[in-house]
């Protein structure tokens, strides 16, 4: 369900879904709330740019050997994402395209052996490269969606939510989450701590909103 070519492809749609919902955007659009408390779109964008960046520092590792951390801090990246949020519009939405643009030529030259090198998350798991699409999938989509713009949950592949459902309750733990019921795209909003519809306990009332993750 979640093989380097599928993952890969994920990355290419949320990519693409991000572009869409970026296009047009002016100051005034960036500046307005996001789907993520405290957050703007120009937060996310930024995020999602420092991210492709970060995720580059692995493809990196994964080609030398040479080990390349995602982020030399939680602070640098936190100011990193700041910064961003004060550049105008269309520096903001270039530095998306440059770095997108950028991981998809660096993935696009590891070699089969080179995907099998292991490298450590920013959450300080160590992982296969070829894991590396799968985590810059997460991030273009779910944070597509965030942006409030043109994307939701219900436009994200099927196989893609099924995926994201197993790794949500894998870092929450399964004891920490309700069972709950409702549309799968829905379900997986909830899981992710997003604005969802229709999700229910095993009782039939509303579940109680969880934190966001990602």
């Amino acid at each position: 369900m979640r093989d380097l070519d599928t993952t890969l492809t994920w990355v290419a749609l949320g990519t693409s879904l991000c572009r869409k919902a970026l296009a047009g955007l002016d100051e005034t659009s960036y500046g307005a709330p996001s789907l993520l408390p405290g957050w703007t779109r120009a937060h996310v964008v930024a995020h999602l740019a420092g991210n492709a960046e970060a995720v580059g520092n692995l493809v990196h590792w994964a080609r030398t050997g040479e080990p390349t951390p995602m982020y030399s801090s939680p602070e640098q990246r936190t100011a990193a994402v700041e910064a961003g949020t004060r550049l105008p519009a269309h520096e903001l939405t270039a530095w998306f395209e440059r770095s997108a643009q950028a991981l998809d030529d660096a993935v696009a030259g590891l070699t089969d052996t080179q995907w099998q090198s292991e490298v450590v998350t920013a959450q300080g798991r160590t992982v296969p490269a070829s894991e590396i699409p799968w985590l810059r999938s997460r991030e273009v989509m779910v944070h597509a969606v965030d942006l409030g713009a043109s994307a939701s949950f219900s436009d994200l592949p099927a196989e893609f939510l099924a995926a994201l459902r197993e790794d949500i309750l894998a870092r929450r733990g399964s004891a920490n989450v309700p069972a709950v019921h409702g549309d799968p795209a829905e379900v997986t909003a909830y899981l992710a701590g997003r604005p969802s519809t229709g999700v229910t306990t095993a009782d039939g009332a509303p579940a109680q909103p969880l934190g966001p993750w990602l």
